[in-house]
């Protein structure tokens, strides 16, 4: 049963207003005026609130603005009611970020709509999806519900792709965007000679192509080839931008979902011009372990090539290979019969990262 928290100093209001929210089975707690609906609020955490603007002691405004200093009810769903009607007063209540506003005398339709659909936004926007196709499926399947845009909640079909096989070229129109399901993924783009530059790696639970998809040119900006047997959900540029411009709240939810670690790359740049070569070498073979692109003795991860290596690491591939060799004279990795790198000593590999 959720929770609604009514604040209104008129008593006829109050009641009558509660009477109907009761009748809809929500749980209402009451408050006379804007100080004791800060204490109650902090109290219940409803899961939403309707107060009205104009009381003695404190406003609607100075609650709202209480409320929203507090982490724990900072997230409330605020729906504002007042007896005036004035434009500014409108202005003022939206700009401070209230989700919605009904004006005195309302209809009981009006004021029932307007509190499920502020539920119905909050139940969504608070919900966690897994980072796998059926949690991505999930998404796609209640954003299309949330903005009735049916042709979204279909389950994306997966597509399979063997090692070193090609998802999309560097030119190619970008008609997709591409969730991994499994295995691994690296894009790169090619010099004027013709020589690869490596751009990223990419494992299970992450997307690529995204912003190659939202780019103003629409073509993909990188090459991308499977390191691995890799698993693809595909989803089309036309049901993405829909995601992305027609609800302001999906659009965010979604971008964070597709987002992969924008502040990694930054401080991947930085380490890339102030950090020596080996201690570039030892943060790269940890992330790659953590992962899973490279395996321990116990776990085999994806084939990293050492020409894929270093260019992660910005160096030419005959000095990756030395650094790589000396990491293996410490007994620190090693390589199984496939050339894959294998960790041996994750912890010195750590120190070296930390302190060069």
């Amino acid at each position: 049963m959720k929770k609604i928290l009514l604040i209104e100093d008129s008593q006829d209001v109050r009641e009558m207003t509660a009477e109907i929210l009761a009748l809809e089975n929500y749980l209402v707690t009451t408050a006379n005026d804007g100080n004791e609906g800060i204490v109650k609020a902090e109290e219940v955490l409803p899961d939403l609130i309707v107060c009205d603007i104009m009381m003695p002691k404190l406003d609607g405004y100075g609650v709202f603005e209480h409320l929203k200093e507090n982490p724990e009810t900072a997230g409330i769903p605020f729906i504002f009611l007042t007896a005036k009607s004035e434009r500014a007063d409108l202005r003022k209540g939206m700009t401070m970020g209230a989700d919605d506003y009904l004006t005195k005398p309302f209809e009981a339709d009006e004021l029932l709509e307007a509190i499920d659909i502020r539920l119905k936004k909050n139940d969504f926007l608070r919900k966690e999806f897994s980072k796998n196709v059926e949690g991505i499926n999930a998404f796609l399947q209640e954003a299309s519900e949330y903005q009735k845009l049916q042709d979204l909640s279909a389950d994306r079909e997966v597509l399979e792709y063997e090692r070193k096989k090609e998802i999309y070229s560097e030119g190619d129109a970008a008609h997709n965007l591409y969730f991994i399901q499994s295995g691994a993924i690296k894009t790169f783009k090619y010099s004027e000679n013709g020589k690869e530059y490596l751009t990223g790696m990419f494992k299970t639970g992450d997307f690529v192509g995204q912003l190659s998809v939202l780019g103003p040119s629409g073509m993909y900006t990188e090459t991308a080839v499977a390191l691995d047997e890799c698993k693809l959900c595909a989803i089309p540029k036309n049901e993405f931008t829909h995601l992305l411009f027609n609800n302001k709240d999906v659009s965010n939810k979604f971008i964070g979902m597709i987002s992969n670690d924008l502040q990694h790359l930054q401080d991947q740049l930085m380490g890339m011009a102030f950090d020596t070569v080996r201690k570039r070498a030892a943060t790269t073979l940890l992330e790659l372990y953590d992962k899973g692109l490279i395996g321990d003795e116990e776990l085999a991860g994806a084939n990293v090539s050492r020409e894929d290596f270093a260019g992660l690491i910005g160096t030419a591939t005959e000095t990756a290979i030395r650094v790589l060799s000396s990491f293996k004279k410490e007994g620190l990795i090693r390589s199984d019969s496939n050339n894959k790198i294998i960790v041996i000593n994750r912890n010195q590999i750590q120190y070296i990262a930390d302190f060069g």
